[in-house]
């Protein structure tokens, strides 16, 4: 995708007042995968689309309704299933092709039905990476390895993803970890970060988005004391994108974390592989 095909999408009407609903959609997230209360989650999604709709009819805002709606709809999509780590061949069709849903049918909504270009998925931009970027995604590593087996073996939240000592099964966690960590980007950045800016300022919208990303990560097992490390990756990873504009490399960043992440999780299971010196 050419970086022309970026440009900013068209104007539309904002005013403060649009955060309360942009707020109660989001913040849905939260019940619907944090405390896994879909009922209330529905409620709260229900009144934030409401209040959209009086503040785009009061004229104050406009076009709000109809992006916090794509919102709201990927995560009633979501909320359909469960999304802790089970790496059943079963569970792993069910929940691809939820989650797929969840970004497809937004994406055909808003580009089909509502004659908008807000949601891309810029792969290509054009663009040669920096020195500061491959230098980034050094460090991601370096932290990466150095950080997560003490978050994960010390919380002891590696359980909540299966014991793996078999190749087909290690080989199914490795593609479920990474297929959701690229999922992750399609739609919480790629959609609800998107839609969120055309609203509102970025550090605004990269908060709304970060609520729904950690939400889920919440539930997916990352719990324990996991929102100190998820957080600022969700604010990082949206930032990043803002500067890069580039999908592939938001996406390589996020890989390269979730390969120390699926290393991690087999060597608190099995002992190896025996690379990380600063494992407790």
């Amino acid at each position: 995708m050419s970086t022309a095909a970026l440009a900013a999408p068209p104007e539309v009407r904002t005013h403060p007042i649009g955060l309360v609903p942009a707020v109660l959609v989001c913040g849905a997230a939260v019940l619907l995968f944090g405390f896994m209360v879909p009922w209330a989650g529905y409620v709260v999604l229900v009144v934030g689309l409401a209040a959209a709709w009086l503040t785009d009819r009061s004229g104050r805002t406009s076009r709000l309704l109809p992006d916090l709606s794509l919102i709201a709809l990927g995560q009633v999509i979501i909320s359909t299933i469960s999304v802790a780590a089970d790496i059943s061949y079963g569970n792993m069709l069910l929940m691809g092709t939820v989650l797929g849903l969840a970004v497809v049918v937004p994406y055909v909504i808003s580009r089909f039905v509502f004659g908008d270009r807000v949601i891309r998925f810029p792969w290509r931009t054009g663009r040669r990476w920096t020195r500061v970027q491959w230098a980034y995604l050094l460090l991601v590593l370096f932290l990466g390895w150095a950080i997560l087996p003490f978050y994960f073996i010390t919380s002891g939240v590696y359980t909540n993803w299966p014991t793996v000592t078999e190749p087909d099964e290690i080989a199914r966690l490795f593609v479920g970890v990474n297929a959701v960590g690229t999922w992750d980007e399609l739609f919480f950045i790629c959609t609800v970060f998107a839609l969120l800016r055309r609203h509102f300022p970025v550090w605004q919208a990269n908060l709304l988005q970060t609520i729904v990303f950690v939400s889920f990560l919440w539930e997916l097992g990352y719990q324990s004391w996991g929102p100190l490390l998820t957080i600022p990756f969700a604010l990082l990873q949206g930032y990043t994108f803002k500067l890069t504009k580039s999908l592939t490399y938001v996406l390589v960043v996020h890989l390269l974390f979730d390969a120390v992440v699926f290393a991690v999780i087999v060597y608190a299971h099995n002992g190896w592989p025996a690379i990380f010196l600063l494992a407790p």
